[in-house]
């Protein structure tokens, strides 16, 4: 899946709606950014905890895409984890995104949300559920 055909897949949906942009998706890595403005920002002034959640969960379930094979029909995030440990108040933040570990019904992935500087701001881990296809 090239960047292009993940933004047209997303084209009025919640991850265009916060303004993700996909920059690479490899099998087994994703690597997406997101431009920090008023909208996504939380009363206090500071970028939203959720907004940085759906980045990374959206960067980690497109990562479910690059790696599921012919008898896997979807996912479904099962778990997830978040630690803030900073945060952006303007510019652009980043997720990678990688597979941490690739099952035959589940996936563990790995990422991490940096700031224009490379600032770490988030760490980030998830549990997929591979839903596989029920026709013999």
């Amino acid at each position: 899946m090239t960047p292009a055909e993940a933004t047209e897949i997303c084209r009025g949906m919640f991850p265009e709606l916060i303004g993700i942009e996909f920059l690479e998706l490899e099998h087994g890595r994703v690597d997406l950014r997101m431009e920090v403005h008023t909208g996504l920002l939380a009363p206090n002034g500071y970028l939203h905890g959720g907004a940085v959640t759906a980045l990374a969960d959206t960067a980690c379930g497109y990562g479910a895409v690059t790696t599921i094979g012919d008898d896997t029909v979807g996912f479904a995030t099962m778990n997830l984890q978040c630690n803030f440990i900073g945060t952006a108040l303007s510019g652009f933040v980043h997720c990678e995104a990688r597979l941490a570990h690739g099952g035959r019904t589940t996936q563990v992935w790995d990422a991490t949300v940096r700031r224009d500087d490379g600032r770490e701001i988030a760490l980030f881990r998830c549990t997929q559920l591979l839903l596989q296809s029920t026709a013999s």
